[in-house]
Order: C-alpha cells, then structure tokens, then sequence
C-alpha cells in the first residue's frame, strides 16, 4: 500500500525549513535526500494530496523545489516532483478561479487555464530567491486567467491595443460619470486618458464587438415589433439590374461608335435629344431614330440570352 503523509513527517519537514537542513527521521540529526518526503518513490505515493492544509502543503512545496532544483529536467524523477508540487498547489488555482466565478465560462475551464499558469509558475520558481511561492505564483495563475478571457470573450477579435483601450474607456467613465454627475463627451474622455478624440471614438467602436446581439432577439423598446433581423433587412433594388447591366456589356461593345456614343450622351450625361443632335451635328429626329433603333436591338438581345 502507498505510504500516507502523516503529521509526523510534516512536523519533520516544517522544522526543516525553519533551520535550513533535513532533520533525521529519529530527529537526532541529517537526513539523506532519499528521506520519506525527499525521496521520489515516497512522494509518487503520498496519498489525498488535496487534503493536505495550506501551511502543511507551503512546506512540503519548498522540500519538493529543493529536490526538484537537483533533479535533471526530463528525468522521470523530475516529472514525479514537478506533478506533485502542480497536485499540492492547486488550491491557489481554486482561489484564483474563484474571483471570476461571475463570468459565463464553466469554472472548470477556468480552473484549467489557471493550472497552466501554475505549471508556468512552478518551472520559473527558484527557492533560492526567498520569496514564498504562493506570492510568485498568484500573478502569473490570475495573469493567465485574464489572457484566457481577453482572447476568447470578444465576440469579434480585435487588436490587444483596442482590448485595453475599452478597459481603460470603461474606468474613465465610470469615474468622470461620478464626478461629473452625467456621461462624458468623447472630448472629456479624450483628456482625461491623455489620447486623441480619434482613438476614443475608435475605442467605442471596438466595444461593440465584445458582446454580439442576437438576429432573433426581440427589442426592449415596445415600440418596435418583430425581430432585429427583422428591423435591419431591406431590399436593395439595384440589386436586381446588376444582371442586365452585366448582360448589356457585350451587346454595347458591339454597337457602332456613333450609337454607344448617342446612348452615354443619353444616359450617362443626362443629355436630350437636341442636345445630342447639336453635339454630333445632326438633327433631333434622328438621334430620336438612331436611339430607339438601338434600344430595341439592345432589348432583342437581352430576349434572346433570356
């Protein structure tokens, strides 16, 4: 049966890293490193590692960074210890998480995303520095949970810049609203964040796409019936001559000079009958024939493509 970790041992490993040195099992002097917490086959089977408290479990961290500082990474020993510490520190990721319990992600996704920053934690921690682990670690846990959410909560990913530009737009409003006793103008903003009115407005703008608007939502407003998809939709008519338009192409390149140049006059300058007449030197009635001769011409040979 694996062995237990048992108060006798986690008094032994306290009083270890109160004086500097392992303490012998019996208590009368210096251990070797292959004691029950040191060695790697005892601490591959301490059992209910969660269960351990938080002062038993910050003292064995600091034995198993002592062991693990020795050990050659990618060494299955090196592994074991590194597992352990992540299993022992978990805690800090639970109360980590718990801070952003409110945000619609699954908690343990977000218990996920903070056990990396903890392995991150874990493989940059030097015992040597003398500063607690949980206090090194707790920043780069909460660093990696925010990350999370910066890259995965907007609807629509847009440049880290913009990211921190709506934070920053957010407080400021908040606390000119406080003191101003109304919202801000974009002018107001623009000071107070020492930016340009510019990035402000384009701020604004980028916040729009941190939380998208459902199609099929129903309006607040009880003056306005039916959807939003509803609401924004309408028919372009241009739309429906793109076709002929696209079909007219090739039968235009084929008229004759003066009739291409009668129909842009036409429709293109906005010009009348006369007016053509004067600028080709011919009369109004022939413009009037020349241009009905190739509309219908132009109209057989949309009938027939049809």
């Amino acid at each position: 049966m694996s062995p237990r970790l048992d108060p006798t041992t986690l008094s032994t490993t306290r009083a270890a890293d109160r004086t500097g040195a392992a303490p012998a099992a019996d208590g009368t002097g210096t251990i070797a490193e292959t004691s029950t917490i040191a060695e790697i086959d005892g601490i591959g089977g301490i059992d209910r590692i969660g269960a351990i408290g938080a002062v038993d479990a910050r003292a064995l961290s600091k034995t198993l960074f002592a062991r693990l500082a020795r050990l050659e990474e990618g060494t299955h020993e090196h592994a074991y210890v590194r597992n352990t510490l992540v299993e022992l520190n978990l805690s800090l990721v639970r109360f980590a998480a718990a801070r952003f319990r409110s945000r619609s992600e699954p908690m343990d996704d977000i218990v996920q995303v903070g056990t990396i920053g903890l392995i991150k934690a874990i493989d940059r921690f030097e015992l040597s520095r003398g500063v607690e682990f949980p206090t090194f670690a707790m920043p780069t846990v909460i660093g990696e949970i925010k990350r999370f959410f910066r890259d995965t909560s907007w609807s629509v990913r847009v440049p880290r810049r913009l990211q921190e530009l709506r934070l920053d737009l957010a407080r400021a409003g908040d606390e000119l609203t406080a003191r101003l006793d109304r919202s801000p103008t974009v002018a107001e903003l623009a000071e107070y964040l020492g930016i340009g009115a510019d990035e402000v407005v384009e701020g604004m703008v980028a916040s729009n796409a941190y939380t998208p608007s459902s199609l099929d939502a129903r309006p607040q407003n009880e003056e306005h019936d039916g959807t939003l998809a509803e609401r924004i939709g309408y028919e372009d008519g241009g739309l429906e001559g793109v076709e002929y338009i696209e079909s007219l192409k090739p039968l235009i390149a084929g008229l004759p000079d003066r009739d291409r140049r009668i129909l842009s006059l036409r429709f293109g300058a906005d010009m009348t009958q006369s007016d053509i007449g004067e600028e080709l030197g011919i009369s109004q009635m022939q413009v009037s024939r020349l241009l009905s001769r190739t509309l219908v011409r132009l109209r057989r040979g949309l009938t027939a493509e049809d």
